[in-house]
């Protein structure tokens, strides 16, 4: 699986991003480890407060834990992987919270330490942290039999498409793909030779070039948007500077907004905000049934947590009732009878323990399965969605360089206007508007 770590602060956000139940379909505290509370909030406020007594502003490690897409992983199997990092990265024994996530049909857990070591009042020092998960990660997909990423065969194989944290949040601004629009700012780089070819392929898609306030060059898009090119392009700095010139010529991220913005007439707009409004609409079906879908897995998890808490509580008062009192007890410890009837105990919670995690783990992957069927049905509507998008955005910019929303959009646009009011219910004919 993959493992992606780091040390960091805030414990108070980490805790609200862990336990976000709006972005994530399903979420499970599973461990709480060394901590006096038993609420993900109060474990990383208890960490922050024992790291008040250092120097250290980030006392915690947090992990991701990805298995393969549409495997069917264990709880087990997390845990076992969370000890195996715990003993490389000299985390034993440190308090900890484990959490499980489930989104579009992938599980997957995050593990969060506090690097505080209690006894010496310092943070535990972790060098080389990155190095260490990639041998976990590994030996891991060997372990298991899955097969290793291309990345992992040869680091010149990784995905020239993958994004960062802070792409991921932008793609959530504009709903866009975020692997699509690199791929299409790489696009424009690739097919052209100098600045005029690449600026000009920029602006059929609906990006303008400028100077970044941090970085050389970026594109700034219709809505706003900014893209560093470094990293859109996968060119390096010195390549870009010699391809484009020097950045100090371009206009500067406010300027290329502004003019992007005075191009973009109140009637262009209007027109944009509403093909943008339908083709965000393009999924919407889709998304209604995974809606239905959650809300009913959740009510079955529900309801068999219920089922297994009832069952535990009287299984407990069985084996209460098993263990002789008064007289009886006095005799059984001095017998080792309670000695066996304590032993028999044991064994059935061990088996319980097992037979109610088997148990949970059939449903959600039965809930899993289903999931990534319907996954499927959104992928592709979400593939439509996107080239919607893409050639709203080569409409914008056509748009915006005449001055004036497209003929034929404006067509439809006046159709859908005259249908609207033709749907409208009849007032009568003393009707007068005010």
């Amino acid at each position: 699986m993959i493992l992606k770590g780091n040390v960091r602060g805030s414990g108070k956000e980490l805790a609200r991003h862990l336990m976000n139940a709006r972005d994530n379909e399903h979420v499970e505290l599973h461990d709480l480890r060394g901590f006096v509370s038993d609420d993900m909030h109060g474990a990383m406020q208890e960490s922050e407060a024992v790291a008040r007594g250092t120097r250290c502003k980030k006392p915690f490690f947090s992990l991701s834990l990805n298995p393969p897409e549409n495997e069917n992983v264990p709880v087990e199997a997390f845990e076992s992987a969370i000890g195996q990092i715990e003993i490389q990265l000299g985390l034993e024994n440190q308090p900890r919270a484990i959490v499980f996530h489930e989104k579009e049909g992938r599980r997957h857990a995050h593990c969060v330490w506090s690097r505080i070591d209690g006894e010496q009042m310092k943070a535990i020092d972790m060098p080389f942290y990155k190095n260490r998960l990639n041998d976990v990660s590994r030996e891991l997909y060997l372990e298991h039999g899955w097969r290793l990423p291309d990345g992992f065969r040869d680091k010149r194989n990784r995905d020239p498409l993958a994004f960062t944290l802070e792409e991921w949040q932008q793609a959530k601004r504009t709903k866009q793909d975020p692997k699509l629009t690199k791929s299409l700012i790489r696009e424009c780089w690739n097919g052209s030779d100098n600045a005029q070819a690449f600026e000009a392929a920029l602006q059929d898609k609906g990006l303008w070039l400028a100077r970044g306030d941090k970085r050389g060059f970026v594109a700034v898009d219709w809505r706003g948007e900014v893209y560093s090119l470094s990293r859109m392009s996968g060119a390096k700095a010195k390549d870009l500077k010699a391809r484009l010139g020097d950045p100090k010529e371009l206009l500067s991220t406010n300027e290329a907004k502004a003019k992007v913005g005075g191009l973009l007439t109140p009637k262009l707009k209007a027109w944009a905000k509403e093909e943008e409004q339908k083709a965000q609409k393009t999924n919407l079906a889709a998304e209604f049934q995974r809606e239905q879908m959650v809300q009913r897995h959740r009510k079955t998890r529900e309801d068999a947590k219920r089922v297994q808490e009832e069952r535990w509580l009287r299984e407990e008062r069985t084996r209460a009732d098993r263990t002789p009192k008064g007289i009886r007890g006095l005799w059984g410890w001095i017998t080792g009878k309670n000695r066996q009837i304590r032993q028999q105990n044991e064994a059935e919670i061990a088996r319980a323990q097992t037979r109610d995690r088997a148990e949970k783990q059939q449903v959600i992957q039965r809930q899993l399965a289903e999931r990534r069927n319907l996954q499927r049905q959104i992928k592709l509507a979400r593939e439509k969605q996107q080239q919607r998008l893409q050639d709203l955005n080569r409409a914008v910019a056509g748009a915006m360089k005449l001055g004036r929303v497209p003929e034929k959009q404006a067509q439809d646009r006046s159709r859908t206007k005259q249908r609207e009011r033709s749907q409208e219910p009849n007032r009568g004919n003393d009707f007068k508007p005010t």
